[in-house]
């Protein structure tokens, strides 16, 4: 029962995180600062729930099978390492020029690529899914070790960014429960073998979720009051996230049919629009890191991400893989109407 509740949180992510926000938001509001404390006290216990089980899902093992993917692998490096921070750097000096924290958030999103719904869209859309496996590991090792110096550069003066700091944090929110994820992986698999280990999957994914659902609601009760004070500011973080998770999704997929084949070209519009929303909020919530407003952004960005991804899946089945033109559609539906 417990399962299949769980299970039920990770389809419906999109409203869990949106009823923990407003939640967040409106207990915030009422609260005092020993309940403040308490919630704070709160978010690595609950920040290793989220983080932990989501890495018993990852096969790092998959980054020794790189060669044997150059051409997507390389391809996600380009636009996740190359491409995606010139366009978020553009975004928050366009839209958040007067709030560095909301571009911390933005930073975040846009340096922690790929997650666990890479592989499942990819394989939903009918891509490559062994090279989506791999652009899953190599991207989220690279991420680890490149993210304080792109931060370093990009924030160090706005905030007084500590890359030391970060890095520590970086160890104790990903680093660890990666190394306890790997051997718990390790260790089912020994035990109940590779089918039986695949059911266990969606209840790990169902428990990061829970996870999830817990750290939006703290970290908005916990900076309720400086979220609210310019409510029309805060909303607004949205517009640029659509911007962004737009052009991404372009170049990922202009990228995909230059070099790579039809396949691999939908594995690395995935390994590329969909980003580790889970690790940047981890990050951005963790305490010491400034400022915790960052959540903000990567919050929204729930309710942008999945939407895309199952966008961009329906675009692959009616257009590409019926060898019908967007125009036919159009027209077919306005039609019916």
């Amino acid at each position: 029962m417990i399962g299949a509740a769980l299970r039920q949180l990770k389809q419906n992510l999109i409203y869990v995180v949106v009823g923990s926000l407003l939640a967040g938001l409106l207990v915030g509001q009422v609260v005092g600062p020993d309940t403040r404390s308490a919630l704070q006290a709160a978010v690595v216990p609950v920040l290793f729930v989220m983080i932990y089980p989501m890495m018993i899902n990852i096969d790092l093992r998959e980054v020794l099978a790189a060669r044997e993917h150059v051409a997507p692998v390389g391809a996600s490096l380009l636009v996740n390492f190359g491409i995606a921070p010139i366009i978020a750097i553009g975004l928050a000096r366009l839209f958040f020029a007067g709030d560095p924290a909301y571009a911390i958030g933005l930073y975040l999103i846009a340096l922690i690529p790929t997650s666990g719904m890479t592989a499942a869209w990819t394989g939903l859309a009918g891509g490559d899914l062994e090279a989506a496996l791999v652009a899953i590991a190599v991207n989220l090792v690279v991420a680890v070790f490149i993210l304080p110096m792109y931060l370093s550069a990009l924030v160090g003066g706005d905030v007084g960014f500590d890359p030391n700091a970060l890095y520590r944090q970086l160890a104790i929110v990903v680093a660890i429960p990666m190394v306890a994820g790997t051997l718990t992986r390790r260790l089912l698999l020994r035990r109940y073998g590779p089918d039986r280990f695949e059911t266990f999957k969606p209840t790990f994914g169902g428990v990061s979720s829970f996870g999830v659902m817990l750290i939006v609601f703290i970290a908005m009760a916990i900076r309720a009051e400086s979220i609210l004070a310019d409510p029309v500011s805060s909303v607004a973080t949205i517009v640029p996230l659509v911007v962004f998770y737009t052009l991404i999704l372009a170049v990922g997929a202009g990228v995909g049919r230059l070099l790579l084949s039809e396949t691999q070209s939908v594995a690395l519009v995935y390994a590329t629009s969909m980003r580790n929303l889970s690790i940047a909020l981890a990050i951005a919530a963790a305490p010491g890191f400034p400022p915790a407003e960052s959540v903000l952004p990567i919050a929204l960005a729930y309710l942008v991400q999945p939407p895309l991804g199952a966008v961009y899946m329906q675009y692959r089945r009616d257009v590409v893989d019926a060898d019908r033109g967007i125009t036919d559609i159009l027209r077919e539906r306005l039609s019916r109407s």
